[in-house]
C-alpha cells in the first residue's frame, strides 16, 4: 500500500472517494465487533482499570519522555528541522482502528482494546494540546471536531452492533473468516488513504534523504523501544497472554488521524508538514511492524493452548 500509494496516490476527485471509503470501512469494523462481542466481554474490558492505566501510562508518559531524549540528540543524529514533530509525535493519542484490527489479528483482548483505545483518544482531546504547549511552547486551542468524529465514526457504530447481537451475532460468529478480511481490509485503506495525502501534499520533497534516513531510523528505534517496554511491563504486571496482546498494541501506537487536525490547530501553515513528516514516518513503521507481530501472536496461537 505504501509503495501503491507513492506510485499511484489517490488524487483529485478520487481522495474523496477514498477517504469516505476508509470512513465507512472503519465503521464497520466497529459494528462487526460490537455485534460480535457478547455484553460480559464488552463490561469486562470497560472496567479493567489495571490495564488501561499501563496503556495510558505509555502513551502520555513514556512516549513524550523518550521522544524528548531523541529531540535533544545532536543534529548529525536528529535533524533539527524534524525534532518539534518528534515531540508532538509524543503527546499524540493511541490509534483505534488498527489497534483494534491487530489485537483481533493477533487473537487478544478486542473489548479491552476498544475501551482502551477509545479512552486513550478521548482524553487526547485535552492532553495532547495540553502536553504539546507544555513541551512545545505552542499557543492554540483544540476542536470538539475530533470527539464529535469518534462518537458519530466509531462509538455509535460499536454500540449499534451490540444492540443488534441478538439478531446478527449468530450470523457474525459464523463468519469469522470474513470479520478478519475486514480488519486487514481496514487497515490497508487507512494506509493507501493516509500516505497518498502526503504524497500529494510534497511532503517529502521538504527534507533530504538523510533527514529521511535518518528519521526512519529513530522512529524504528523509538517503536521498539515502546514495544519492548510495553512486553516486559504487561508480563512484569502477570496479565494474561490476551490482555498483553491489547497493551503492547495500544501502548506502542500513536494516532496519525488524531495528529493531523490536532497539528492544524497547534501549528502554522508553514510548519505542519515539518510537524506531521514524524508522526507520517512512524505510523507506516508501526502498521508494518505490527502486522508482522499480530500474525505472530496468532500462529503462536495456533499451537498453544489460550490462557484464561
Amino acid at each position: 500500500m505504501v509503495v501503491l500509494a507513492s506510485l499511484l496516490p489517490a488524487r483529485g476527485a478520487a481522495a474523496p472517494a477514498f477517504g469516505l471509503a476508509t470512513k465507512i470501512a472503519i465503521a464497520l469494523v466497529f459494528f462487526l465487533h460490537g455485534a460480535k462481542l457478547s455484553r460480559d466481554a464488552v463490561i469486562k474490558g470497560v472496567t479493567h482499570w489495571r490495564l488501561h492505566l499501563l496503556v495510558l501510562a505509555a502513551t502520555f508518559a513514556l512516549f513524550p519522555v523518550l521522544c524528548l531524549g531523541l529531540a535533544a540528540l545532536p543534529g548529525a543524529i536528529t535533524p533539527v528541522a524534524l525534532a518539534p514533530g518528534l515531540i508532538f509525535l509524543g503527546c499524540l493519542p493511541s490509534t483505534i482502528q488498527s489497534s483494534i484490527g491487530f489485537t483481533a489479528i493477533a487473537r487478544g483482548n478486542v473489548a479491552a482494546t476498544v475501551a482502551s483505545a477509545t479512552a486513550s483518544n478521548l482524553l487526547g482531546i485535552a492532553l495532547t494540546p495540553v502536553l504539546a504547549a507544555i513541551l512545545m511552547h505552542t499557543q492554540g486551542g483544540f476542536s470538539l471536531h475530533s470527539a464529535q468524529s469518534i462518537v458519530l465514526q466509531l462509538l455509535l457504530p460499536f454500540i449499534a452492533g451490540q444492540l443488534l447481537r441478538p439478531w446478527v451475532g449468530p450470523w457474525i460468529a459464523a463468519r469469522a473468516k470474513m470479520v478478519g478480511y475486514v480488519d486487514r481490509g481496514s487497515i490497508l485503506l487507512v494506509v493507501y488513504s493516509a500516505f497518498s495525502e502526503a504524497v500529494v501534499e510534497g511532503i517529502w520533497t521538504k527534507v533530504s534523504a538523510l533527514d529521511l534516513v535518518r528519521l526512519l531510523v529513530l522512529c524504528g528505534v523509538l517503536l521498539a523501544a515502546v514495544l519492548l517496554a510495553t512486553l516486559f511491563a504487561a508480563r512484569a504486571f502477570r496479565f494474561n497472554k490476551e490482555d498483553e496482546i491489547t497493551i503492547v498494541f495500544c501502548g506502542s501506537k500513536k494516532s496519525l488521524a488524531s495528529g493531523v487536525p490536532m497539528a492544524g490547530v497547534l501549528f502554522p501553515g508553514a510548519q505542519l508538514g515539518l510537524i506531521l513528516l514524524p508522526i507520517m514516518v512512524f505510523h507506516q513503521i508501526q502498521l508494518m511492524a505490527c502486522a508482522v507481530i499480530a500474525n505472530a501472536y496468532a500462529k503462536r496461537a495456533d499451537t498453544e493452548p489460550q490462557t484464561s
